[in-house]
């Protein structure tokens, strides 16, 4: 009767594959599996040396699927969570991740994280070879699980976290993609107006042989310049995004800048300061439960932040904390934190519940994100209606005015 046989693979190195194997054991019965090695011949010599007779054998082949996002980590760390404290081995629990996850790109990051495991790394070493999807906190946290014993209960926590600042990424995106969105489809009407749309009306306009009202002449000049060279607009519009945007993710002078004014913005500002505020505490609540000490927490608490502003001021409170300074007090001198966050702080230290303390912070503001959010989505509708009522309908009203005029004077 054929059975099916999950053989452990001999530790891989260098570039290794996965490959299905077909064979037959010492009692003729039917066994499959899979196994990571250098070459089919590998596979072929270590299944012979545990009585199994390779028939088939055949390299896997993944799909190059998509790019890994932050809530595929998220999702690989709640499964991997809820796997180890349901008993599973840690390699079996990277197995059965791998095979159930829909993006290849992860299956293959979950299988060379297993790899490296197998080989005897330890589980935080193996994720800090991938810094680019696995950051600091991500690998100390790991790290103080293995040592303490807890590798499970901080993986519970570590998904959680991950969890909720998805969570709160999403919904600041959200906040800004619909006003983004109509506005750049207002920029693409207005262009397709310009370059298409006056022209025909400006032909018109020639046969009347009367001077035109000025809001007409004006945009048929802007027309004339748009059509003449529309093509340096949109090259030096798209480069000069390109290069912003460029600019903003690799020099700190403009992140510093950029960030500071993204606080600023008269709408937007109050929303991204809960956002920061609400990833900080929950980082720095996140850290110190699992036994991290304070000065080492605030190492990956600014980066966490995702905001210059705040990763400046948690490097002078680190800084002040390290020569003896309280938390609460380094806070205040740093000037970036409501009063309302310095004094639960203090609070904590006073009780020896700081974490419980940063926790509730980090609840609140989270709320108070969500609260914001709606009332912002309630604001924009009507405010960006006027904005594309005042350009398109200026628009459409220039290139009327004159066969209004006619129509008096007829």
């Amino acid at each position: 009767m054929a059975t099916s046989a999950r053989v452990t693979p001999r530790p891989s190195q260098g570039k290794d594959a996965i490959y299905s194997w077909e064979g037959k054991d010492k009692k003729g019965r039917v066994v499959r599996g899979e196994m990571r090695a250098p070459g089919e011949a590998v596979v072929t010599v270590t299944m012979r040396r545990q009585g199994v007779l390779i028939t088939k054998i055949r390299k896997k082949t993944f799909r190059k699927g998509r790019r890994i996002s932050e809530k595929d980590i998220s999702l690989f760390t709640r499964q991997l969570a809820t796997m180890m404290r349901a008993g599973v081995p840690l390699l079996q629990a990277f197995d059965i991740v791998a095979k159930g996850h829909a993006n290849p790109s992860m299956a293959r990051l979950i299988n060379d994280l297993r790899a490296d495991v197998e080989t005897g790394t330890s589980l935080n070493q193996a994720f800090r070879k991938f810094p680019l999807h696995f950051d600091t906190l991500f690998c100390n946290l790991i790290a103080a699980g293995e040592q303490a014993g807890i590798l499970e209960e901080l993986l519970d926590r570590l998904a959680s976290y991950k969890e909720k600042t998805v969570a709160i990424k999403a919904k600041i995106r959200s906040a800004l993609f619909y006003p983004c969105a109509i506005m750049a489809v207002a920029v693409i009407v207005t262009a397709v107006i310009m370059i298409w749309v006056v022209p025909a009306f400006k032909s018109v306009f020639a046969s009347f042989g009367a001077e035109l009202p000025a809001p007409t002449q004006i945009v048929m000049a802007i027309s004339d310049f748009t059509v003449q060279h529309a093509f340096v607009i949109f090259l030096t519009l798209g480069l000069g995004l390109y290069l912003f945007f460029q600019a903003w993710r690799r020099s700190p002078k403009v992140q510093h800048f950029m960030d500071r004014l993204l606080l600023r913005l008269p709408i937007f500002g109050n929303v991204i300061r809960k956002a920061t505020i609400a990833r900080w505490t929950r980082t720095l609540s996140t850290m110190f439960s699992a036994g991290v000490p304070l000065v080492e927490s605030l190492d990956s608490v600014g980066g966490a932040s995702g905001n210059a502003v705040y990763v400046d001021a948690t490097r002078r409170i680190q800084s002040e904390v390290s020569t003896g300074t309280s938390l609460t007090v380094a806070m205040q001198n740093v000037e970036v934190f409501p009063p309302m966050v310095t004094q639960m702080v203090a609070i904590g230290e006073e009780s020896g519940s700081l974490d419980q303390m940063l926790g509730k912070v980090a609840d609140f503001f989270e709320q108070e994100v969500d609260d914001a959010v709606e009332r912002l989505s309630a604001l924009m509708e009507p405010l960006i209606m006027v904005v594309l009522g005042v350009l398109i309908g200026g628009l459409v009203i220039a290139m009327y005015l004159p066969i209004f005029k006619l129509g008096s004077v007829v």
